[in-house]
């Protein structure tokens, strides 16, 4: 038996596991949904168990998690790969979407704090510092701010008392936010408007005004998804 730093004889304990299950879960996930991993794209086990440093078995556990959340199909005989795109389906998620979104936002602004209120301005204005870069700055730090986006719209909803209802919007906003890149890569982009858009969320929320927020939050989504819907 080893001792601990300070002498006493108690077991150590078990050093962590950087490459656990759902660490794996979680990362894999995160490639999908930035399009690392591009839809359609062939998961082989060869490849991904030396970017993940993780056995075979850990890495299909995460694998069958996944086609049960939509990211990844598994065909007999086949393999996994990544789950396709298409109108159709971000259609469909966009209406589940808005749906969960707002139901959300008024439960949260009826049970926010002031700790609540807080935060959402503190997001809003990390997520502000890069979205008001010129676009070619913004590029450059992308994986930024597609956290800080996240970050943001979470921090709007994140006074919601209905456990599930944060779960399945958190479910949806990993699905929109698949479709989400087709337009942040686009040269064009929607960076300045969305900055504005990002505000206003913030100040009717703040102003505990459910309806505006509602509506200036679907106007939001529908408004991406229906630029995606264009590029798909």
């Amino acid at each position: 038996m080893k001792k601990n730093p300070e002498g006493r004889g108690q077991p150590q304990a078990a050093v962590k596991d950087p490459s656990s299950g759902q660490d794996v879960l979680v990362r894999l996930r995160t490639d999908i949904v930035s399009s690392v991993y591009e839809p359609e794209t062939r998961l082989k086990f060869a490849d991904m168990t030396k970017r993940f440093d993780v056995g075979i078995g850990t890495l299909r556990e995460a694998l069958s998690q996944l086609v049960s959340e939509g990211f990844v199909t598994l065909e007999a005989g086949k393999g996994f790969k990544v789950a396709p795109v298409s109108a159709e389906e971000l259609i469909e998620i966009t209406e589940h979407f808005i749906s969960l979104e707002k139901r959300a936002v008024r439960d949260a602004i009826e049970n926010g704090d002031d700790d609540w209120e807080a935060n959402i301005v503190a997001e809003h204005h990390r997520l502000s510092l890069i979205e008001s870069l010129p676009w070619e700055e913004r590029m450059e730090r992308h994986s930024e701010w597609v956290q800080r986006h996240r970050d943001f719209h979470e921090a709007i909803v994140a006074a919601c008392k209905g456990r599930w209802l944060f779960r399945l919007r958190s479910m949806m906003f990993d699905q929109l936010d698949r479709y989400r890149f087709v337009t942040k890569r686009a040269p064009q982009g929607l960076g300045g408007r969305k900055f504005e858009e990002h505000r206003d969320i913030m100040a009717a929320t703040l102003a505990r005004d459910a309806d505006l927020a509602s509506s200036l939050i679907e106007h939001h989504i529908r408004d991406t998804s229906e630029r995606a819907i264009k590029l798909l």
